[in-house]
């Protein structure tokens, strides 16, 4: 496929997935998927789900689990949102609401296996997946992984292709508090990671 070819299906793609009702009848209000990509990205992240900030805006990871995580990255705004460099294709593309105590349900089941293996493809410079939380986790690597301290602390094993992380919600401060190895061991080699991608090394 040359690279016009590749672009084309993706745009018309990315335009079947932003009139996607798949799961309409299972969210509490109208469908808005939200991701970004092309062709010539070489980052790909991987989320859980729109929350409420993103569902409003359409702006992936436009809240401050967004800020943490670029932080983890050392990536500025201009960057992570470049979807030229960066693709950014969560495991579900609509905020799927939220449970009794407020925290947000997990992404719908239906979305990752009904697009994912239409996107990658079409994402031929990808050299990096960086999987943020165990949903994206449990799909690319599947479910023997481990618990996700085990998944993260053994990145290593699953490079050069992907890298687990956990979320970035605050929701995790309690984690990341418990696990002070991640931020001293592991941030240090993302970063390397990710600029490796980004300059196609």
């Amino acid at each position: 496929m040359t690279t016009a070819q590749c672009d084309d299906s993706l745009e018309s793609l990315l335009a079947d997935i932003r009139r996607c009702r798949i799961c309409a009848d299972a969210l509490p209000h109208e469908p808005r998927p939200v991701l970004r990509a092309e062709p010539t990205a070489r980052l790909m992240i991987c989320g859980q789900a729109p929350g409420t900030r993103v569902h409003a805006t359409g702006i992936p990871f436009n809240d401050p689990s967004g800020v943490r995580l670029r932080q983890w990255l050392d990536m500025d705004s201009d960057t992570f949102y470049d979807s030229s460099r960066v693709a950014i294709v969560p495991m579900g593309f609509c905020f799927p609401g939220q449970d009794s105590k407020g925290g947000d349900l997990p992404p719908r089941r239906e979305c990752a296996p009904e697009w994912h293996g239409k996107v990658r493809p079409l994402l031929p410079n990808i050299g990096l997946t960086v999987l943020v939380g165990r949903y994206s986790q449990a799909f690319y690597l599947g479910n023997g992984t481990g618990t996700l301290t085990k998944t993260v602390r053994d990145w290593r094993r699953f490079m050069p292709d992907f890298f687990p992380l956990p979320h970035p919600s605050w929701r995790n401060n309690a984690w990341l508090n418990r696990n002070p190895w991640f931020a001293e061991e592991v941030l240090p080699e993302l970063r390397r990671a990710v600029r490796a991608a980004l300059e196609g090394r």
